[in-house]
């Protein structure tokens, strides 16, 4: 059967990222594209090392250079081979075995209904492409494939760098056309525990179940500024309210997100309500609903609340008692969701942000991730600890999670002063030296690495972690250019 991706450009680019996202790889799970790009790597020759991060392994393969440059420096191409797993609700998809579906729309690319894997699967292919590509002038290469830098960024954190000769690094995992970037902010994860006592439900009360759905959600770094709609957020405000009007609402269970680095798209309740007080609530929603759409203007015009009846029974699990239920509703309205502070240094740049992420209920207990950004590491951790407060005023008990390094600007690095020449060049204007708020592997690579000399670019990518995730084609072949042009020119 013919691939949507057959007949595009540049050919060996979107082959290899057709490879990658017909072999399933969800975070944490990389093993068979470990396996398939091991076996690509072994029937060209190359020579290929793996430590044991994530235990499963970074790769690292060597690519001998063009013939008559031998002598050029060792040049380390780097991407990561996990990807986001995010889905609609009413999409069936396996991602531990299904191939993501792919439609060419015009000039983007697009999955139907999951995650694309365009973040970071273009990358991951794109050195793959160059090693086959007969027209790609270059020294000695270094293809560094780091594993779970979407679930905590491990891959890197625990990279043997000793496997590394190169010293100059071209990572290919931001998502912006024509930008060049030299700087990314650090970030941490804190987990809160709320213990739930249970009571039995109020006679004749009727369970529901309040689903919210129709957000755009987004990368929790790249798109945080954008101020989009927090599911989990737009269902605890619906539920205060209803509380506020003094409704008997018995809370069985709270679920939100799934992702730490994922801005919340849906989130779903399941309460009880005397049955007389359903119309009530329907109006509640529906003001509310108006309220919101007013609050997020064009940014998510889609949000819906939906409300719906469920059949009574043992499958209906009991309500939290009033205590549990408020102290979790509560907390949840309070700890803090998006653009924190903004950059002094870099106009326009976030420095500090929070995402509330996920939430989950179990019969004894309710688990809350929350992901904290900065550039300036003393902010990440006053934000972090601004949280756990919160939190712990709540009852809760907290683990803070350790947090990763940003990458400090460098403008006058060699690399960055090469990769602004060749845009140039190749395109005929200068490129904007740019830092973003998500947080990439440099800081970490650096921390391996000290002397490692590093550039950041990527293609025109549209949603990353979300199931609107995009990549835009024309983009992908601009990158593509600039990527060999850089080799090019350090060979």
């Amino acid at each position: 059967m013919s691939s949507p991706l057959e007949n595009l450009e540049p050919r060996y680019l979107w082959r290899h990222f057709d490879m990658i996202r017909q072999t399933p790889r969800p975070s944490k799970h990389e093993e068979k594209i470990v396996e398939a790009i091991k076996s690509w790597a072994k029937d060209r020759g190359f020579e290929v090392l793996q430590d044991t991060a994530g235990g499963i392994g970074n790769l690292v393969i060597r690519i001998p250079a063009t013939p008559g440059h031998e002598n050029a420096p060792t040049v380390v191409l780097q991407g990561h081979l996990d990807m986001v797993c995010e889905k609609n609700s009413d999409v069936e998809f396996d991602f531990m075995n299904d191939p993501i579906e792919v439609v060419v729309d015009g000039d983007w690319l697009r999955s139907v209904g999951t995650t694309l894997g365009a973040d970071n699967g273009i990358g991951v292919a794109t050195g793959m492409a160059i090693a086959d590509d007969p027209e790609a002038v270059h020294g000695p290469l270094e293809l560094l494939m780091t594993v779970d830098e979407e679930t905590g960024l491990t891959g890197a954190m625990d990279l043997d760098g000793s496997m590394l000769k190169g010293r100059i690094m071209l990572n290919l995992d931001t998502e912006e056309d024509g930008q060049v970037y030299i700087g990314c902010a650090g970030g941490a994860d804190s987990t809160a525990e709320f213990s739930i006592s249970r009571r039995t439900a109020l006679i004749g009360s009727v369970p529901l179940k309040m689903t919210v759905r129709g957000l755009k959600g987004g990368h929790s770094g790249v798109d945080i500024h954008e101020n989009r709609g927090n599911a989990i957020k737009i269902a605890v405000r619906t539920l205060l309210a209803a509380l506020d009007q003094e409704l008997e609402l018995d809370l069985i269970s709270m679920n939100g997100g799934s992702k730490h680095n994922a801005i919340p798209r849906e989130a779903f309740a399941e309460f009880r309500l005397p049955e007389a007080s359903v119309p009530v609530m329907r109006d509640i929603i529906e003001t509310r609903l108006t309220d919101f759409k007013d609050e997020l203007g064009t940014m998510d015009p889609d949000l819906e609340i939906v409300l719906e009846e469920l059949e009574d029974g043992e499958a209906v699990g009991k309500p939290m008692n009033i205590h549990a239920r408020d102290r979790l509703l509560h907390a949840l309205n309070g700890i803090p969701h998006g653009v924190l502070a903004m950059s002094r240094e870099v106009p326009g740049l976030v420095e500090t942000s929070n995402n509330l992420a996920v939430i989950n209920t179990e019969e004894t207990r309710a688990v809350l991730t929350t992901s904290h950004r900065s550039s300036v590491m003393p902010s990440l951790f006053a934000v972090q600890s601004q949280v756990r407060s919160i939190c712990v005023l709540a009852g809760a008990t907290v683990e803070v999670h350790d947090a990763y390094p940003g990458w400090k600007p460098n403008p006058d690095s060699p690399i960055v002063k090469t990769t602004v020449e060749v845009y140039e060049e190749l395109f005929g204007r200068k490129p904007e030296l740019k830092a973003i708020h998500a947080g990439l592997e440099c800081g970490l690579l650096l921390e391996k690495v000290p002397d490692m000399d590093i550039v950041s670019i990527g293609p025109e990518i549209r949603s990353p972690h979300s199931p609107d995730e995009r990549v835009q084609i024309s983009s992908v072949q601009r990158f593509y250019e600039a990527v060999k042009g850089v080799l090019a020119k350090l060979a």
